[in-house]
């Protein structure tokens, strides 16, 4: 069964190697590879957001701080060639999760990172951490609500 399930994954991947963008989900994590350019994937991220009345509170420069720290710290690899975090929320969103149960506070705020590696030109990663469907059937409901938020912006910035 497993082997199958491996199979299946691998045929699912390459048919949709076929197309612009590719999907892989790892342990809660599902990154989005999109064939083009850093900032005009970027741009369509931040419209896909900002497409749904939704507002970015920080876009954090996570490229930059490493480049900046790496030196602190002897480091000198460059992990990405362009990376940032973009975070947002949705005020009926979170108010559903959290009034569902406060403790999905720490699914707030939503995060979807764009970068791109050193020496993969041409090819741009968009993830996101999927919230984990937890507590009763309300939250459960709210967290997948999030979930699909986060689903449906990163289908956009594929486009």
């Amino acid at each position: 069964m497993r082997h199958w399930k491996s199979g299946l994954v691998a045929l699912l991947l390459a048919v949709a190697g076929t197309a612009q963008a590719t999907t892989a989900t790892t342990a809660g994590i599902v990154v989005v590879t999109v064939k083009g350019e850093y900032d005009d994937v970027k741009e369509r991220v931040v419209q896909a957001i900002e497409g749904r009345g939704l507002v970015i509170n920080y876009t954090g420069q996570i490229a930059a701080m490493l480049e900046r720290t790496g030196k602190d710290l002897g480091r000198v690899a460059t992990v990405y060639s362009k990376a940032e975090v973009v975070e947002f929320c949705s005020a009926r969103l979170s108010r559903d999760s959290m009034e569902a149960d406060p403790r999905n506070i720490v699914f707030c705020p939503y995060s979807i990172a764009v970068y791109t590696l050193p020496k993969e030109s041409g090819k741009v990663y968009v993830a996101y951490r999927k919230p984990a469907a937890i507590g009763t059937g309300p939250s459960v409901k709210a967290l997948r609500a999030i979930e699909k938020l986060l689903q449906d912006i990163v289908n956009d910035a594929r486009k």
